[in-house]
């Protein structure tokens, strides 16, 4: 759902004061941020962005907002980055248009690093192991904490599907312009096509871009042609 231009730099506000200071800001903070003199136009933007889906505020608490979303508007560089592939079938791009499909979005770290869900045991993918629930507690700064600026990309393809990473998946990429041999980077390629892959230096100054995928080639270039734009630190799926 779009924000309105004051709804966002409130939003903007929230998440940038929250990863400054590892909490939320009191109304009066935000007010004085944002030059507002009025709490009750404050609390009438925080109002409007939790029935949006953008925030989430704790009943009669101090400094209680949490981010559980991020405007869909808000970019990551110029351009928008979309996975794609090559088949050996077709030799083709085929995967997906760089252009398509909605920009990516970064993602706060620290935002991201205080969902914290029940860890409640191991659960069987082969043989059956006894269910015990225990009082531990899995949170995503397993994935965010000590790292730079992250975002996330939506999967279009299977280029990566023996790696685990299918299309439809979110992928959380930690910006980066380097990387080590083998791994699962975004890359763009001539400064025009993005592609998800793992990372290998080559001889002669090349570099391979090879999917995870028996269906399709690697992509050997020059390393001048390939730009890393950030590093796979984790997937999400959807059901």
């Amino acid at each position: 759902m779009a924000l309105t231009r004051r709804q966002k730099q409130v939003f903007d506000f929230l998440v940038e004061f929250i990863n400054g200071h590892g909490y939320s800001p009191s109304f009066e903070e935000i007010g004085a941020g944002l030059g507002l003199s009025s709490l009750a136009t404050v609390h009438k933007h925080l109002q409007t962005l939790e029935k949006k889906g953008f925030i989430r505020r704790g009943y009669n608490q101090s400094r209680s907002l949490e981010v559980v979303a991020i405007p869909a508007s808000v970019p990551f560089g110029k351009t928008a980055v979309q996975p794609f592939g090559r088949r050996k079938s077709t030799g083709s791009e085929g995967e997906g248009d760089p252009a398509a499909g909605p920009a990516p979005v970064p993602v706060p770290a620290l935002v991201l690093g205080n969902m914290e869900f029940p860890l409640l045991g191991r659960i069987a993918a082969g043989q059956p192991v006894e269910a015990i629930p225990n009082a531990e507690t899995f949170s995503f700064g397993d994935f965010t904490r000590g790292r730079g600026s992250l975002f996330v990309l939506r999967v279009k393809g299977d280029s990566m599907v023996d790696d685990h990473i299918c299309n439809g998946d979110y992928i959380l990429v930690e910006g980066a312009q380097t990387a080590e041999n083998g791994d699962i980077v975004v890359a763009l390629i001539e400064g025009t096509d993005a592609t998800l892959k793992r990372f290998f230096r080559e001889a002669n100054g090349k570099v391979r871009l090879q999917p995870a995928n028996a269906q399709m080639d690697p992509i050997l270039l020059p390393a001048r042609e390939v730009k890393i734009q950030g590093r796979v630190v984790g997937v999400l799926r959807k059901y």
